[in-house]
């Protein structure tokens, strides 16, 4: 099963990156379908089913089209840098719901393969959402990112500090690599999606600050 919708990489441009997406369709069928239909336009390296099948769509040394207008630490159209993953869900719109076990343990193993082909940093295991806060919620805020970071995939800093001024706030997320011409509660949101579990409220009281901070630091060691 492959995707006709790939291009070559931009030549020169590492791949540094690794995007986590939910389908947000009703079925993984229906998700592999689209992602295989040369109208659409749309692919990604890897799907992985809710039963743990994975799914590889589009070889790792092409540029497939999953991460759409995106920026993360300076970098914009992230395709020609990134693999992406899409991970079978619903999605808010279909009923989102929680990732099943034997899910997330393909999704870890399959994360850890390809880290150990391609200089991904933690900071750049990424959300479709913390690319594109503006427009995208996946994989959402039921993911196992604090999982994932046990097994050495992504990041997951603690305990956290003491929460900075709010004045400090936007910085921070830049120095984490959000794209900070973006409105505050848009960018909290998305943060919160990833490093406070169950929480997507835009507000940067007191714990979300802090949480900021936490991640913050851990991004320049």
């Amino acid at each position: 099963m492959a995707s006709p919708n790939h291009e070559p990489r931009p030549a020169g441009t590492p791949i540094d990156m690794l995007v986590l997406h939910y389908t947000g369709m009703r079925s993984g069928a229906e998700a592999i379908a689209r992602l295989c239909e040369p109208a659409a336009k749309v692919s990604s390296h890897y799907v992985v089913e809710e039963d743990g099948a994975v799914f590889r769509l589009v070889a790792e040394d092409r540029r497939a089209a999953h991460a759409g207008i995106s920026h993360w630490r300076g970098h914009e159209a992230l395709n020609g840098r990134s693999i992406g993953i899409e991970i079978v869900n619903p999605g808010h719109e279909w009923g989102y719901r929680d990732f099943p076990a034997l899910q997330m343990a393909a999704v870890c193993d399959l994360c850890l393969d390809i880290l150990a082909r391609h200089p991904i940093p933690p900071r750049n295991v990424v959300a479709h959402s913390d690319i594109a806060p503006d427009r995208k919620e996946d994989p959402g805020e039921l993911f196992d990112w604090q999982g994932l970071a046990a097994n050495r995939v992504g990041l997951w800093p603690g305990p956290d500090p003491a929460p900075p001024p709010e004045a400090e706030v936007m910085g921070l997320l830049g120095v984490i690599g959000y794209h900070t011409d973006l409105p505050l509660p848009v960018l909290v949101t998305a943060f919160q999606r990833h490093w406070l579990p169950g929480r997507a409220d835009g507000i940067a009281d007191a714990a979300t600050r802090a949480r900021i901070a936490a991640v913050a630091e851990a991004c320049t060691r």
